[in-house]
């Protein structure tokens, strides 16, 4: 009984503390038409402390929503579009000899700054992707001698063109599971289509003002860390992730020669995270199946690595990942 209570008074204080969601999604909406699952996926980035790996075709609004959110939470934003030709002193900095002074001073890159969109992230080499992954992982990045820590609240999107592949540095695999999420967005519909026509024509942009502060992202990320997750969604997670493992062990024999890999314990980990951040999003103290069901395919789809036997017969991570959570079961 002293637990339900408890749970009660936690229901109530995370719909008080993740009002400021609403002016925020609204915000969004104000700028940006459709694309409901990019904005709740940044969202659920910025409150889990991850980063976000987005494919999408040009044109879908991906800059235009990060540097959006940026202004809505007044804090700086930068874009670095990657070439072949980048190096990491041009994303990290560099050290700057001064005549002046007659010393070396420190020229801090683009990635000193909060929300950073790390457009067509695979265009790069691979030393240049490291320094970001790098960066990303450790929260400082080193310039010379010196160790910088690097600005709060800080999220990384980076993009991918599924189109062209030719002249790319493929992100490895062990790179890509440094993700939080890696989120896939589509064309907008017919309705959300001809509103962005009318728009661009009649040049009507909102610029979007302050909604919240950064202070409150930070008190909301501790916040999102009470949010309850009962022992049997726990339990369920953990068989999500067991299911990609060993697909046999939950009646899913068909699976086991189309996976090489499965997902490992970092998925089950940014799982429980997601989880509870939409959750909150959702102005609710606790998890339930549904919130697990809803991140389920951003965690883990670039974390199951598929076999030849599965490309042969065009069978998807996106496939395997809804007969597991189709097949496992929900508490």
């Amino acid at each position: 009984m002293a637990e339900s209570i408890d749970i009660r008074e936690l229901n109530i204080r995370i719909e008080q503390q993740s009002a400021f969601i609403t002016s925020l999604v609204n915000g969004m909406r104000n700028v940006i038409v459709g694309q409901k699952h990019l904005i709740d996926s940044l969202l659920i980035g910025m409150l889990s402390d991850g980063h976000i790996l987005l494919e999408g075709v040009p044109g879908l609004a991906k800059t235009l929503a990060i540097k959006t959110l940026a202004q809505l939470i007044d804090l700086d934003y930068s874009r670095i579009q990657f070439t072949p030709d980048l190096l990491p002193a041009d994303v990290i900095g560099t050290m700057v000899y001064s005549q002046k002074d007659e010393n070396f001073q420190v020229k801090k890159g683009p990635v000193f700054a909060n929300f950073i969109l790390a457009d067509e992230i695979n265009r790069a080499p691979a030393k240049v992707q490291s320094a970001l992954l790098e960066a990303m992982q450790e929260h400082q990045t080193t310039i010379g001698n010196n160790t910088f820590e690097l600005p709060v609240p800080f999220l990384v999107m980076a993009t991918q063109n599924p189109i062209e592949q030719e002249g790319t540095y493929p992100l490895p695999e062990a790179q890509m599971d440094r993700f939080m999420l890696k989120v896939i967005i589509d064309y907008p519909t017919l309705e959300e289509e001809k509103l962005i026509i009318r728009q661009n024509l009649g040049g009507t942009f909102n610029i979007p003002a302050p909604v919240t502060t950064a202070q409150e992202i930070i008190k909301a990320r501790e916040i999102v860390r009470m949010v309850y997750i009962d022992e049997k969604i726990e339990q369920y997670i953990a068989d999500i992730v067991f299911a990609t493992r060993y697909p046999e062990r939950y009646g899913l024999e068909d699976l086991k020669d189309m996976i090489s890999f499965g997902g490992s314990p970092r998925a089950s980990i940014n799982l429980a995270k997601a989880a509870r951040a939409y959750a909150f999003i959702k102005h609710r103290g606790y998890v339930v199946p549904e919130d697990i069901r809803a991140v389920a395919h951003d965690v883990l789809r670039h974390r199951i690595g598929l076999s030849y036997e599965a490309e042969a017969n065009n069978v998807s991570s996106e496939e395997i990942i809804s007969r597991i959570i189709n097949k496992v079961e929900v508490p």
